[in-house]
């Protein structure tokens, strides 16, 4: 049977994915003592505390918890996550035990941006492709289905408690807060790898005015086009209509100024645009 090709491009991201994961870990992070989150932060911990290779201690956290976890994952999920710990375990080991990748830098500051830069391309491709670089993620699922935690809180609880272990470990607090940069990084990355550059915005507006005329307006002096969505206020006892927009935010001024013009006790709401699906020509 032929291979699906959305499954090949899947699994491509998640080795390209877990093979950045790794350079970031064994050239930046790992040889600085910086921890990063989950099961990888967890291991340059105890790398220090029992001297075994990274790659092999991700791998000895990830099996019991994959294990463990396994009733909480999708039969498809969990398959490409087993196969993306085995993939950044020998990405891990390689890098510094075969090719012996040095540190690039030593400056505690560089290594933790470009640390955090490289982890967080590197998840971020993973979880496009559809897999979980395991350990935290799994923990989480599993809290959070037997709790009433959130998986974001419980993931967020698991950092913390990392970053606590490497000041305790490594023995300075300074560590820890770079650390926390490490973290902060590799998660803006994440989002920046998932749904792309924040270029768009949208815009609620709401006018005592005509809504067809300023729609009109705002179309013939911008060329954007938007939709009028009509409801009521919360009692129901008025017509509340809004203008739907989705404009480029070097434009928003510009709408700002011309709708304010048109009615100076306008309303507006605006929004990130995180996700933008459909043809760039559609206009809402």
């Amino acid at each position: 049977m032929k291979p699906d090709r959305t499954e090949v491009l899947n699994y491509a991201s998640i080795i390209l994915g877990s093979l950045i994961m790794a350079f970031g870990v064994v050239a930046f992070l790992s040889p600085n003592h910086i921890a990063t989150g989950g099961t990888a932060g967890l291991a340059i911990v105890l790398n220090s505390v029992f001297n075994l290779p990274v790659g092999v201690l991700m791998a000895l956290i990830n099996v019991p918890l994959l294990a463990f976890g396994l009733k909480y994952l999708g039969k498809k999920f969990a398959i490409k996550t087993v196969f993306c710990i085995l993939a950044i375990v020998v990405f891990v080991d390689v890098l510094a035990h075969i090719i012996h990748l040095p540190s690039l830098s030593n400056n505690l500051m560089l290594a933790t941006l470009y640390g955090g830069v490289t982890v967080g391309v590197g998840l971020g491709m993973i979880f496009k492709g559809g897999a979980s670089a395991g350990g935290g993620s799994i923990i989480a699922k599993i809290i959070a289905a037997n709790s009433n935690l959130k998986t974001s809180t419980v993931v967020l609880i698991l950092d913390a408690l990392v970053v606590v272990s490497a000041s305790i470990v490594f023995k300075s607090i300074e560590l820890a807060l770079w650390s926390l940069i490490s973290i902060y990084v590799t998660s803006r990355l994440i989002d920046t790898v998932l749904v792309g550059v924040q270029g768009q915005k949208i815009v609620h507006i709401s006018s005592s005015k005509n809504l067809t005329e300023l729609s009109t307006f705002i179309s013939s002096e911008l060329g954007v086009s938007g939709t009028i969505v009509k409801g009521n206020d919360l009692g129901a006892n008025e017509y509340k209509d809004i203008i739907f927009i989705m404009i480029d935010k070097n434009r928003l001024n510009a709408l700002k100024q011309l709708v304010s013009n048109y009615d100076p006790n306008v309303k507006m709401i605006v929004m990130e645009a995180t996700e933008v699906l459909g043809k760039e020509s559609e206009r809402f």
